[in-house]
């Protein structure tokens, strides 16, 4: 694996294709007490070979996802479920079971400990949904990590998603060691090398914004098929930043992060998010409503639509999570907003708000 041009010694999680998405606006890294140190610096350049060169072809689960990108938008909901709780996770998988094309199943620095990918993966497939699954590299080294893709390209599992990390310092596990073996960017190359739908990220408003596009490139160079965007305010922003990737490059699809919100605890979630940048009044416009359930899959569902209308733009990732013990209800939320954003409701014109919506997030 290539380790020729970043600065392991400079950055906190060792990374040499940075810099991460947890860039402050003022170019402080996300632990705050130092300048991230890929800014002011050359792009580090992706070294190995890439998604031009012979690679194993996909297994089952990556041709499936690919050909259903194909035929029409994807709706991927981050998956809600309590951590280190089989009963919600079966719970939660059963409320999207057919209403969302597949889940996002991550590795929050905010949630530790977790069960592992490939078995939480496993657990969810078995009631019908399927996975994209998060790797991050915060707690795992590369030995641990290509296990963990060779069990989930043995699950065949829809996609994995290539992601470095935010630091055990701010999370809820400061007591942890850091890891950091790899990045997003060397994952996402193993990933790709054992027949996987890669996915990675990218923060179009983090410093360096101008840079985004093209460290997304790299990315590209290395194996990734997909990018989520994470929030970065309304479609236009998204838009934008799709018009400024570079267009001598192959072009990854676009997945657009949808921001999810029901109530106060959902709200103070996702605002924790970092480098989040959502449309103005977004929040409060919701949280003032008389019922705000309603008002947030209503919202969502209205900018998904708008998502989806961008150029690019191949799916949407409907992305937040519940306040503690909400877990059920706000995957009945999201299951809800799945459902009005599937082709037929939205040829139907559905409206949010029906009495539908109402029981689908009722207790």
């Amino acid at each position: 694996m290539p380790s020729n041009s970043g600065d392991r010694d400079g950055c906190p999680k060792l990374m040499e294709y940075g810099p991460c998405g947890g860039v402050g606006a003022d170019g402080s890294c996300e632990l705050g007490d130092r300048r991230c140190v890929f800014l002011g610096r050359e792009l580090p350049r992706w070294a190995g070979g890439g998604n031009s060169s012979p690679a194993p072809s996909r297994h089952p689960g990556a041709a499936a996802t690919i050909g259903l990108i194909a035929r029409k938008p994807m709706v991927v909901a981050d998956f809600p479920a309590a951590a280190m709780s089989l009963e919600s996770l079966t719970a939660c998988a059963a409320e999207l079971a057919g209403r969302v094309d597949a889940v996002l199943v991550g590795d929050s620095g905010s949630a530790r400990v977790q069960f592992p990918p490939s078995f939480r993966a496993e657990r969810i497939q078995r009631e019908g949904v399927a996975v994209w699954a998060g790797l991050n590299c915060r707690d795992r080294n590369r030995v641990a990590l290509e296990g963990e893709l060779a069990a989930l390209a043995a699950l065949e599992v829809a996609g994995v998603h290539c992601v470095t990390g935010d630091h055990p310092a701010v999370g809820h596990r400061p007591d942890t060691a850091a890891v950091f073996d790899l990045d997003s960017t060397r994952l996402a190359a193993l990933a790709r090398l054992q027949g996987h739908l890669v996915s990675v990220a990218e923060s179009p408003a983090g410093p360096p914004v101008s840079e985004r596009p093209a460290r997304l490139a790299e990315k590209v160079r290395a194996g990734a098929d997909m990018c989520f965007v994470n929030h970065c305010g309304p479609p236009s922003a998204v838009a934008e930043f799709i018009a400024r990737y570079p267009a001598d490059e192959s072009a990854p699809g676009f997945i657009a992060c949808l921001p999810v919100v029901i109530d106060v605890g959902s709200a103070t979630l996702l605002a924790s998010f970092t480098s989040l940048v959502l449309p103005a009044g977004f929040l409060d416009e919701i949280l003032r409503a008389s019922d705000p359930a309603a008002a947030g899959i209503a919202a969502a569902v209205a900018m998904g639509r708008a998502m989806l209308a961008v150029p690019g733009v191949r799916g949407v990732n409907l992305s937040g999570g519940p306040q503690p013990g909400g877990e059920l209800l706000f995957a009945r939320a999201l299951a809800e907003i799945g459902r009005l954003l599937s082709p037929e409701e939205a040829a139907g014109d559905s409206q949010p708000g029906s009495s539908s919506t109402s029981h689908a997030v009722s207790g």
